[in-house]
């Protein structure tokens, strides 16, 4: 079960962080030249909101893992999305880049959960 309340929190930190650096690469377009890096720091932002997901809910590897996919996804569709917007990046990058944060953020809600046992663990 998706706990909406922390998916909601660890949705707009993502989505926070995900605008934010649509906005450092449009207005630094350097930076978009090293597009893996680019590329990295988007998928890195969903990760984590996965991760926040994971380690506020700790209720297990499978609801760490969907709860984070749910919010990588979502953040990472918003950024991809205001960067198709305002012409940074073509409109096919949708599809692919939102599958990829949808991984990267259930990697992260798995991380999550480990973190959230270990943190029992040590209670």
């Amino acid at each position: 079960m998706i706990e909406p309340r922390i998916l909601q929190r660890a949705t707009i930190v993502g989505t926070v962080l995900q605008i934010a650096w649509m906005l450092l690469g449009h207005f630094f377009p350097g930076m978009r030249g090293f597009h893996n890096v680019y590329l990295f720091g988007g998928m890195m932002i969903s990760a984590i909101a996965g991760y926040i997901y994971a380690m506020a809910y700790g209720a297990g590897f499978k609801q760490g893992a969907l709860g984070g996919a749910i919010a990588g996804g979502v953040c990472g569709l918003i950024g991809i999305a205001a960067s198709v917007l305002i012409g940074d990046t073509p409109f096919l990058d949708i599809a692919l880049g939102t599958a990829v944060t949808v991984l990267t953020g259930a990697v992260g809600g798995l991380w999550g959960e480990v973190a959230a046992r270990m943190t029992r663990m040590g209670k």
